[in-house]
């Protein structure tokens, strides 16, 4: 009977053993090496021309576009790149003309009706000269006349010279009158004629051109965000094409408020392009704007608009507008001890790994240092060579302890 119990153990014995070796060979297990640690993050970007000539929609101007050059087009000084129609323009302009041509026959009426009436009054007063001169002839005789012919001829004479003052200052006050109307009339055409060569000229500044040679990229529409397009409504200032100067260009990025975070200026940043495959760049951050904003009415999730450099072109320079992988570093440690994030487990407030002893593993107390969400530096306590378990084994493959302080249990 007790031969029996001790073979017994031994079997049980045995296959614990047994198992404990198999477990302890599907375990998954890391080697330790030194390598580059570096946390980076991964962002959509746009490239954009850090200089550039914007061609904006015309003062006094609220209108649609009836034209639009075609995005990214190569355009010469002098192109048409954009036309506007202006219905309230439009109408001022034929409505000044209409006025002005009223204003002109007035005034060559006022002018007509002025010589007809100094012709009159000439023809009075001319009358009255004729009128004047009979009676100083009838005076003559005035000395063969009695006293009462003589009297009734001296007023007569005086009657005429009183008829030629009055017909004179008529005709003074008349032409005094007339000009201060055809003054006033000839002022008013002016001003019609100013404003219509000014109307004149903004109907013809609704037919844009550029005002350089250069690639013609299509603004955004400050609402929408989008691309403006023919049909959209536009008024003066507003930005409708780009032509930038693509010697020097940068990279903006929308950016989450976590991922911004984490992003600092001079943070290095590699670029890909989908446009451009085998083409890459670098650059740095230059700019972090604080504050955010919400990509559409209804959303609360805040955007940050981020800045950076393009410094290094591997092949050619991309075309402003292009879309870009941005991977902005923003950690890195030149060959050190890095380990995968899994491999790494909380033990009574400390950080451990359980490095492989043979077919056992030692539970082994840790330092880190940077970290990102697949791996850790690993400050102090693992060497180069060790290999540590991705999962924690059973406890009945730990043994032993080591900690990162001078006392030690095994």
């Amino acid at each position: 009977m007790k031969r029996k119990n001790i073979i017994l153990i031994a079997v049980l014995i045995f296959s614990i053993s047994s198992c404990n070796l198999k477990n302890s060979e599907k375990i998954s297990t890391f080697s330790v090496i030194n390598k580059d640690f570096e946390n980076s993050i991964v962002i959509d970007g746009i490239v954009e021309p850090i200089s550039y000539t914007t061609v904006l929609c015309p003062m006094n101007v609220n209108g649609t576009i009836t034209y639009l050059v075609e995005d990214g087009t190569y355009v010469k000084e002098g192109d048409i790149i954009c036309t506007i129609e202006d219905t309230e323009q439009e109408n001022d302009y034929d409505n000044l003309l209409l006025l002005l041509e009223t204003v002109n026959a007035e005034l060559s009426k006022k002018r007509v009706d002025l010589a007809l009436e100094f012709a009159l009054l000439e023809a009075q007063a001319r009358d009255n000269d004729a009128n004047e001169e009979i009676a100083s002839l009838d005076s003559l005789q005035l000395q063969f006349a009695s006293p009462t012919q003589r009297k009734i001829s001296e007023l007569e004479l005086e009657r005429a010279s009183i008829e030629r003052e009055r017909v004179a200052r008529k005709i003074h006050t008349v032409k005094y009158i007339n000009q201060s109307e055809i003054k006033t009339l000839e002022i008013n055409i002016q001003r019609l004629k100013n404003r219509l060569t000014t109307v004149k000229q903004l109907l013809a500044s609704l037919t844009v051109r550029a005002p350089k040679s250069g690639l013609a990229i299509v603004s955004r529409a400050r609402r929408t965000r989008t691309k403006l397009k023919e049909g959209d409504n536009v008024w003066g200032n507003t930005p409708l094409v780009i032509i930038p100067e693509i010697s020097e260009m940068r990279v903006r990025m929308m950016v989450n408020e976590t991922d911004f975070k984490q992003i600092n200026e001079n943070d290095s940043v590699t670029y890909s392009f989908d446009a451009m495959p085998g083409n890459w760049a670098q650059g740095k951050i230059t700019k972090k704007l604080p504050v955010g904003q919400s990509l559409s009415d209804d959303s609360r999730v805040k955007f940050f608009e981020v800045e950076a450099s393009m410094d290094s072109i591997l092949h050619s320079d991309p075309e402003p507008g292009f879309t870009t992988n941005c991977r902005v570093f923003v950690n890195f440690v030149n060959d050190t001890i890095v380990v995968p994030q899994i491999a790494i487990f909380d033990e009574d407030s400390m950080k451990v790994v359980y490095v492989q002893k043979n077919k056992k593993f030692e539970m082994r107390q840790i330092s880190t240092g940077l970290s990102s969400q697949k791996e850790s530096v690993v400050v102090e306590g693992l060497r180069r060579g060790e290999h540590i378990s991705l999962v924690k084994p059973p406890a009945t493959l730990i043994k032993g302890k080591k900690l990162l302080s001078t006392s030690q249990h095994n």
